[in-house]
């Protein structure tokens, strides 16, 4: 228990700070009008493709309100309970002193804090817990206990599909059955979820990635080999890294440098391997329109972290507790910058300044005229065109507002929601024919286009949704 206590304080003194981060980023889509709303009756949840992370989500809701602190609270004490498991489990695979080396890099390393500050993250946390419960379970030979802990995890965050794989590896009895269960759970589940994925328009998943199954294969071994870099060297964390699709010939070789490291013989090796098995479900050939994301390491940490614990056994107790505490002080800045969005926006600005979700979301952060100096010398993209437009509106100049929709209209000419947003500022200008018109032809090219129908009511016309809208 001694153990457990030191690593809960080194955890909250590098991620103490989180509890006081604002929302961020998809934070805000928990309580708009989107198939991740918080339903107004807990059964809804269930017909979630994240059911337990949505249940956790309403429950939040429900229990505290919607201020920031305490959904941030329940994702610190998450990560206090991931700790724990961590040090649980790994003691019992690599030895006590092995695996609390393990375990206090995971508390405190810098690659937690995304997991930890973003409320959207805790899909994460929650399928890590239930991951953990079934390694303890499976040690344990209570395989069909694991089978089942492993099913409530994938009903948190399918990005723990492979599992299975590792519990199979470990040297320790097997069963081949339960193994067997949980494979086809994980199917079950990752099929749904990408036929979901599949089915919702914008979910950036599959189908809407905008990108091909080969050419994000292609591109993730660019990415692990950043994850690797950020692990090793943990400086330069960002909530958007913004990365780009890498050129045929540095694809395979970020592949072929990554195979020939798998294939040096070394201490720790198994665990480093098992790390690359967990990354797996998000970094191979089911593409996602973010190459990268820092808490995609969340669950695959706990492997990369008892191969550290294996390499760093011998070290002096001294060397280990300056390697802690440097860490500590590393996850305490970035905890820093998840307290206020212009900093955080800002800092992912810099790291990736031809990037325009950067540097919406930061004019998003800013006062709506200093939003508009953001955004001037900003690409000629529709979102940015469209950002231009709101912010005008907000600013009360409806004709300018105008311009900057049609602008966005005119380089998206069959996308619903920018004919709609030209309706806004129709109707903003007095012309509500022609801005009924405009939310009409909207929804005729989405009939589960809500804002527009919504604003058609407003307008005096009336329109019902479809059946298979939600």
């Amino acid at each position: 228990m001694r153990e457990k206590f030191l690593l809960w304080c080194a955890a909250l003194v590098a991620f103490g700070g989180c509890v006081c981060a604002a929302f961020a980023f998809d934070d805000f889509a928990l309580f708009s009008k989107s198939p991740v709303t918080l339903p107004a009756r807990w059964i809804d949840c269930f017909r979630q493709t994240r059911p337990l992370t949505e249940l956790s989500f309403w429950l939040n809701d429900a229990l505290f309100g919607r201020s920031p602190i305490s959904w941030h609270v329940v994702d610190l004490l998450l990560h206090l309970l991931v700790v724990a498991l961590v040090f649980d489990v790994l003691r019992k695979l690599i030895g006590h002193r092995a695996g609390f080396i393990a375990a206090a890099i995971f508390a405190v390393h810098p690659m937690m804090t995304e997991p930890v500050a973003y409320v959207f993250a805790r899909a994460t946390l929650l399928a890590t817990v239930f991951s953990l419960l079934a390694m303890r379970s499976w040690i344990a030979g209570r395989f069909w206990i694991a089978a089942m802990w492993f099913t409530v995890a994938m009903l948190a965050k399918e990005e723990c599909a492979a599992l299975p794989v590792v519990l199979i590896l470990l040297p320790v009895p097997r069963n081949w059955r339960a193994f067997s269960t949980m494979l086809c759970v994980a199917v079950a589940i990752g099929l749904r979820t990408l036929f979901a994925g599949a089915a919702i328009q914008g979910s950036g998943v599959g189908a809407h990635a905008g990108i091909s199954p080969l050419e994000y294969f292609g591109s993730q071994g660019v990415s692990i080999w950043r994850y690797l870099r950020l692990f090793a060297i943990p400086w330069g964390f960002s909530i958007d890294p913004s990365l780009t699709r890498p050129s045929l010939g540095i694809a395979i070789l970020a592949w072929i440098a990554l195979a020939a490291v798998c294939l040096i013989p070394f201490r720790g090796r198994f665990w480093f391997l098992m790390g690359l098995v967990l990354l797996a479900p998000s970094s191979s050939i089911l593409p996602a329109a973010d190459l990268a994301a820092d808490r995609r390491m969340y669950l695959p940490m706990i492997a990369f972290c008892a191969c550290a614990g294996v390499l760093l056994e011998a070290l002096d107790r001294r060397a280990i507790v300056a390697i802690v505490i440097g860490l500590i002080a590393i996850s305490i800045h970035y905890s820093i910058l998840w307290t206020d969005p212009v900093t955080l926006w800002s800092e992912a600005k810099r790291l990736a300044p031809n990037a325009i979700r950067p540097r919406i979301q930061l004019a998003r952060a800013l006062p709506p005229g200093r939003a508009l100096d953001e955004l001037k010398d900003a690409p000629d993209e529709e979102s940015v065109a469209t950002e231009r437009g709101r912010l005008l509106l907000t600013l009360g100049r409806p004709a300018d507002a105008l311009s900057a929709f049609g602008r966005a209209l005119a380089l998206n000419p069959n996308d619903a929601r920018a004919i709609s947003n030209r309706a806004v500022a129709l109707a903003a200008l007095g012309a509500r024919d022609a801005a009924i018109a405009e939310f009409q032809r909207a929804l005729e090219k989405d009939a589960c286009l809500s804002d527009a129908r919504d604003n058609l009511s407003r307008l005096g016309v009336q329109s019902a949704a479809p059946a298979n809208c939600h």
